[in-house]
């Protein structure tokens, strides 16, 4: 399985136009300078959030490997069904 562009492209757009072009669109006043930094920190935290979640899934975790006798000492530890081991 393989990361595929074309998400990565688009979302990675749509936040650089927040974080980019949207803070000089902002209209002067006393708050102009922070709004910029707010808008340029949500874009970077977003697409960032975003980028590690969608590349988790490219390689999931994946629970332990665990031996036959393992698991059927834990199947009869905590009474599962198995009955005839």
């Amino acid at each position: 399985m393989s990361a595929s562009a074309i998400p990565i492209a688009i979302l990675t757009l749509f936040w650089l136009v927040v974080g980019c072009v949207l803070p000089f669109v902002i209209p002067k006043g006393p708050n102009r300078g922070l709004l910029q930094v707010i808008l340029m920190l949500t874009a970077a935290c977003c697409w960032i959030f975003w980028f590690c979640c969608y590349l988790a899934q490219m390689n999931p975790l994946i629970g332990p490997k665990l031996s036959n006798r393992t698991l059927i000492l834990m199947a009869k530890q905590w009474g599962t069904g198995i009955d005839d081991l």
